[in-house]
């Protein structure tokens, strides 16, 4: 007996996301998770790596669908079926960006959902290649992050800052920001410490690239980053040393 495929979906209406649950359960398909929002999936497909996820491209919360695509993306490598009732072509454009296997425009019939998914099975990946990147590639002196489709070296002394929100973090250069699929406390323990400090539970920064230090902040190239008292006490004493 063939292992059902499993199917992730993202959408915040959630009598749209049960009755396409009840859809797909009926077409032969496993539904292993339902959420409204963008950071509840990057959450819940962590635990468990759908072979599908069906994503409206609308959410409400911090990420959009597209947003939401972009950052698992980063790390693992699922076919995404967007799911719009939006038809402007900006939002075309931009989810085209994060190559989709399917786009299903609200309202839709029972049989444009079957048919999506049966094209998107052809593209799901090995078991062992749904992950492409579960950590960034730290070496002594440089970075490698995924941006799109293709691996991008950092240099550590250029960057800046690192601002974490929830399990993934954005790390922030002279003159671009990167996202990745990581906790601040996974980069914090790669991060060479004789250069990088944590100041808050959601920033580290780049002790050579500190402008200013205010009493319950920083500024690092003129961003205000804000500065816990438990950490203060160690960045005066690291400073001191520099």
């Amino acid at each position: 007996m063939s292992v059902p495929v499993k199917i992730f979906i993202v959408e915040d209406e959630m009598i749209i996301a049960a009755n396409i649950s009840l859809q797909l359960q009926k077409l032969g398909y496993e539904v292993i998770g339902m959420v409204p929002r963008g950071e509840d999936a990057l959450e819940q497909i962590e635990a468990n790596i759908p072979d599908i996820i069906l994503m409206d491209i609308q959410l409400k919360g911090k990420l959009s669908g597209i947003d939401t695509a972009k950052l698992i993306q980063v790390k693992y490598k699922i076919p995404i079926i967007y799911l719009t009732a939006n038809t402007d072509d900006s939002y075309f454009k931009e989810a085209k960006t994060t190559k989709p296997a399917a786009f299903i425009s609200k309202p839709f019939k029972n049989l444009d959902l079957q048919r999506a998914i049966e094209l998107s099975i052809d593209t799901i990946p090995l078991e062992a290649e749904k992950i492409e990147q579960k950590n960034p590639y730290i070496l002594e002196d440089c970075i490698f992050v995924r941006d799109h489709d293709k691996m991008v070296k950092i240099s550590i002394k250029n960057i800046y800052y690192i601002e974490a929100d929830r399990n993934y973090c954005r790390i922030f250069c002279k003159d671009k920001a990167f996202l990745i699929v990581n906790t601040l406390k996974d980069i914090n323990e790669k991060l060479p410490n004789a250069q990088f400090l944590r100041v808050h539970r959601s920033y580290i920064v780049n002790l050579s690239k500190i402008d200013e230090v205010a009493g319950s902040h920083l500024m690092v190239s003129k961003k205000v980053v804000p500065m816990s008292k438990s950490f203060k006490i160690d960045l005066m004493k690291r400073l001191h040393t520099i």
